[in-house]
């Protein structure tokens, strides 16, 4: 138990403040303007955003606006001889998987993983991601044909929805009591990340941190009385049946556990949650499922 604490201790001292956004680098930038999207640059990261912001979903009834799952992402670091890794999740309809799969093949890129975050959620959304090395315009060329096809049938097609509540009406401040790790606010949403500090796991001289895609996250929407909750946990084998002991304890409904990366030592699994209920009731369980990690060994 004291080992699982200190563990847990740790998360929040790592990861109570997010990094601070830096001013993006030119070679980056120039990745921004020849795809044509946003992004930032921190803790020697690159981030690109691809959020779905076209569809409008709902999990179980449930309106959940774009930050609560929805924001796709790639991801840029620079490794050894100036190679940069690229990791990434793209979000995609049904009908948009194996044509953006094959576009990520064709061009030299590979695909690490493709599965579920949700249950019930209308329309179908699956989660493929992305892995390459190179230089980052070359990886910006490479990953830009499957990017394009994003969004091409979507039109016509939203969930029967109702418009997400405008402004926040969380506590968010008990949340992160709760929890123990201070989130960030996206629109309605409330979002919890935490990294793994206590890994070192590195590819090409890139340490894969919480900015690469290496973290634990919930993310929170609705009201204090009845709140959803969907989330990630980032886990070594000994700690999968823990964590799933502690997630059914507190009864969040566990949707999907896979990888996301195929060549990291040790391996890592990701187990993804879904709940509704009182917004103290759901940190509760995932701040169960964070006391988890570390237990097993």
């Amino acid at each position: 138990m004291f080992q699982t604490m200190v563990f847990a201790l740790t998360l929040v001292c790592q990861q109570s403040a997010p990094a601070s956004p830096a001013a993006v680098p030119a070679e980056y930038q120039a990745v921004l303007d020849y795809l044509n999207r946003t992004g930032d640059f921190a803790s020697g990261v690159f981030r690109v955003n691809v959020p779905r912001t076209d569809l409008q979903v709902t999990v179980a009834g449930v309106a959940t606006p774009t930050p609560f799952g929805f924001g796709g992402w790639l991801a840029m670091s620079k490794g050894q001889d100036d190679m940069h890794v690229m990791m990434g999740d793209l979000v995609l309809l049904q009908n948009e998987v194996s044509p953006v799969m094959s576009a990520l093949l064709d061009n030299g890129l590979e695909v690490s993983a493709l599965h579920n975050h949700f249950f019930w959620d209308e329309p179908r959304i699956a989660y493929l991601h992305v892995h390459g090395h190179g230089n980052p315009m070359a990886l910006a060329r490479s990953v830009k044909p499957a990017l394009d096809l994003i969004g091409k049938g979507s039109a016509g097609r939203p969930a029967r929805a109702t418009t997400p509540p405008a402004a926040p009406r969380l506590d968010t401040g008990r949340i992160a009591e709760i929890a123990g790790v201070v989130g960030s606010q996206s629109g309605a949403v409330y979002k919890i990340t935490v990294g793994r500090p206590d890994l070192n796991i590195v590819e090409m001289g890139v340490p894969i941190t919480s900015r690469m895609g290496l973290n634990s996250w919930a993310s929170f929407v609705g009201s204090d009385a009845r709140a959803a909750i969907a989330g990630d946990v980032a886990m070594l084998g000994p700690e999968v049946t823990p964590v799933l002991k502690a997630l059914r304890a507190n009864g969040l409904d566990v949707v999907a556990i896979h990888h996301h990366m195929t060549s990291t030592q040790p391996t890592i699994y990701f187990l993804h949650f879904w709940g509704v209920g009182p917004a103290a009731q759901l940190a509760a369980g995932f701040r169960a499922a964070l006391d988890a990690l570390g237990r097993a060994r």
